[in-house]
């Protein structure tokens, strides 16, 4: 928990005027907000703060600390939670750090499958997407760790924001995806950074470099040594 290399994202990017930082995710886990907590921020998930953490509805919940706004890390889990759970009636509600299933209640989370972009278009699904594509549509940089762009009801905002010329976008991977090669195969113009685990060392693609250039010897693709050299 020292060492999670999220709080010192979060550390580096609140070294500014902003408020507010964005995170979109499909994960399930909690790493998110307990990087906010260990970094020392607030968190928002589109649920109430507490233990019983009821769903948000309507506006934002806004987090005050001597009069200004607090700095805040607005966290979109588009795929659900480990901790939120929906009754029968479709009613959810966010258990902090839940250890069974409560009874009458079963997770939400959106699986692989079939069911998986009909289940995006249910709450409380639907209002965190609406969110999320907020938070892009409004970024003029995108940071992208471990994400293939195979969802495609997640990435449209973000790759029309930099397809347009909008938008930074850095891609880091232990692999890139096909989809993801291919995406930036086809820029045109677009400004970007991507890097993946090569040999002994880093492999990395960008606007000024689209063949791939091997970086020996410096290791870029995992986030801890990113930040290392760029923080």
């Amino acid at each position: 928990m020292n060492h999670l290399p999220l709080a010192r994202l979060y550390r580096h990017l609140f070294n500014s005027t902003n408020r507010t930082i964005s995170v979109v995710t499909p994960n399930y886990d909690r790493l998110a907000e307990y990087a906010a907590d260990r970094a020392g921020y607030c968190h928002h998930t589109g649920f109430s703060y507490g233990y019983l953490r009821q769903r948000q509805s309507g506006s934002r919940l806004s987090f005050r600390q001597d009069n200004q706004q607090a700095r805040t890390v607005d966290i979109w889990k588009v795929h659900g939670c480990l901790d939120w759970f929906i009754d029968q009636d479709g009613q959810v509600i966010a258990l902090t750090s839940a250890r069974s299933i409560p009874t009458g209640r079963r997770p939400a989370i959106v699986t692989p499958g079939i069911e998986k972009y009909e289940r995006t278009h249910l709450e409380p699904f639907r209002s965190i997407i609406a969110g999320a594509d907020g938070a892009l549509a409004r970024a003029s940089a995108y940071l992208c760790v471990g994400f293939g762009f195979n969802d495609t009801h997640i990435q449209p905002k973000l790759l029309e924001r930099w397809k347009r010329g909008d938008a930074f976008l850095v891609v880091l991977a232990k692999e890139l995806s096909a989809t993801a090669k291919t995406m930036l195969e086809g820029a045109n113009g677009q400004h970007f950074l991507a890097l993946e685990e090569a040999d002994n060392g880093t492999r990395m693609w960008s606007h000024r470099h689209p063949a791939a250039v091997v970086l020996d010897g410096v290791h870029l693709w995992r986030l801890p040594d990113f930040l290392d050299k760029t923080t």
